[in-house]
């Protein structure tokens, strides 16, 4: 039996309606393929500079300028030296590398990942910080540093292991022999900022911090600090390096880390210069 449709002009709009309809979502969906592609090229080219925490101040400081004096934008990203070294060796695409101490920037210059074995951009300074509200009178003096550990709850210091200023603080406490009074207390911080947080949080009643840090206007309304002498520990050489085929935009910022303006920046908030 042959059946017959018989097709309206009706038909016919809805049709080509149906079809216009079709075509349009096609065109929105292919259209938010493409910007999702480009936004993550975009993203993936970013110059990306790494530094250490306990540089955040005296950077954004250093980045502000930059940029007024007509810089183009960096992704800066903060954290432990230790652990950006490690994802550099894995493969981590960043540009540049501001470290907290020497020997990471140069294990990747012989690893063959950098340019050159960079530049000692800084040195850094210890510092004794504890939480207003304890009222603790901060001595180097041996024996009464050693009955402020006891009396306290905790004490915090960064990964020594990853962090230098860690390491500076543990050799502090070997230097004054209360390594042993303290270790039970201690609480370790994944970066420096981290660990001053612990005591500007009242989580720990003392640590050992970088002194760009303990004299930075937010750490400075919550907790007291005294500056460490060099001979306490370690010289703190901070050294920055370029890795492999850096983009201009983060060739230029090196340099201008580099310059008078950014040195006397890195002064103004406690290091001092080769």
């Amino acid at each position: 039996m042959l059946v017959i449709t018989k097709v309206t002009s009706w038909s016919f709009a809805k049709l080509r309606v149906t079809m216009k309809l079709k075509r349009f979502f096609l065109s929105k969906t292919l259209l938010s393929v493409v910007t999702v592609f480009f936004a993550t090229l975009v993203n993936a080219q970013q110059a990306t500079v790494v530094v250490a925490a306990n540089m955040k101040p005296a950077m954004e400081e250093i980045y502000r300028q930059y940029k007024m004096a007509g810089g183009q934008d960096l992704r800066i990203i903060y954290g432990s030296s230790g652990n950006f070294a490690r994802q550099i060796q894995q493969g981590a695409p960043f540009n540049l590398f501001v470290s907290a101490d020497e020997s990471f920037p140069i294990a990747l210059h012989h690893q063959g990942l950098t340019v050159d074995e960079g530049k000692v951009y800084a040195i850094g300074r210890l510092a004794l910080i504890a939480h207003k509200s304890r009222k603790i009178k901060l001595s180097l003096n041996p024996v009464e540093l050693k009955k402020i550990i006891e009396d306290t709850n905790k004490i915090a210091i960064a990964k020594p292991d990853t962090a230098p200023y860690g390491k500076a603080a543990t050799d502090f406490l070997n230097a004054l022999g209360l390594y042993e009074s303290a270790k039970n207390k201690i609480v370790f911080g994944e970066n420096i900022s981290s660990a001053t947080m612990f005591v500007t949080s009242g989580s720990a009643g003392i640590g050992l911090t970088a002194y760009s840090l303990a004299k930075s206007k937010e750490v400075l309304q919550l907790a007291d600090h005294l500056l460490i002498p060099n001979n306490f520990h370690e010289p703190i050489k901070q050294r920055m390096v370029l890795l492999k085929n850096p983009p201009r935009s983060v060739v230029d910022f090196y340099a201008y880390l580099q310059s008078p303006k950014a040195k006397d920046v890195f002064r103004l908030h406690g290091y001092s210069s080769l």
